[in-house]
């Protein structure tokens, strides 16, 4: 799976789920509509998002994710259309959120992420874990094994679903 898109950088470190999709939007049991309030929560949201309007490349500051453990969080940025977020670091429920509904997390050292949130295109190779700035080397990440299963198989609950004839088969043979 390779991921191609416009970056948008946001170069702020510890921008918290209600940032990302605030709590008044949270009135749904599933991820519909999420998309069209991210970012919301910032006060400056509205126009980052209009100044790379088709990013699918996230790039921003340290503990992304940070706050309550809202999983309309990597919904809101799924259904914006971002489908990597690169990062010193992540909110642990946050990162796990994001892997279970496809959404790469992507950690790097702070002077990368700095470097990287110049690029106007990156492309990530999730198979390989190297991500490749416009018009510069190959930079490689990693991303836990299990958890990349997730990612390329469209996240965790698709993943599931896809080993129910395994486990249909495991129960019929017990």
């Amino acid at each position: 799976m390779i991921v191609t898109g416009d970056v948008l950088a946001i170069e702020r470190a510890n921008i918290d789920t209600d940032q990302i999709i605030p709590a008044r939007h949270l009135t749904r049991l599933d991820d519909s509509g999420m998309g069209e309030h991210c970012f919301e929560g910032l006060p400056d949201g509205a126009a980052l998002l209009a100044s790379r309007p088709h990013a699918k490349i996230l790039v921003t500051g340290e503990n992304f994710g940070c706050g309550s453990s809202r999983e309309h969080a990597a919904w809101a940025l799924v259904q914006r259309g971002f489908r990597a977020v690169i990062a010193p670091s992540f909110a642990r429920i946050f990162e796990e959120n994001a892997y279970n509904n496809g959404l790469v997390p992507i950690a790097l050292p702070q002077a990368v992420v700095d470097a990287l949130a110049h690029a106007p295109r990156i492309e990530v190779d999730v198979r390989t874990e190297v991500l490749y700035p416009a018009g510069g080397a190959g930079i490689p990440f990693a991303l836990d094994p299990l958890r990349k299963a997730f990612i390329l198989g469209g996240g965790y609950l698709p993943f599931l679903a896809g080993k129910l004839d395994a486990v249909r088969a495991w129960e019929a043979a017990r």
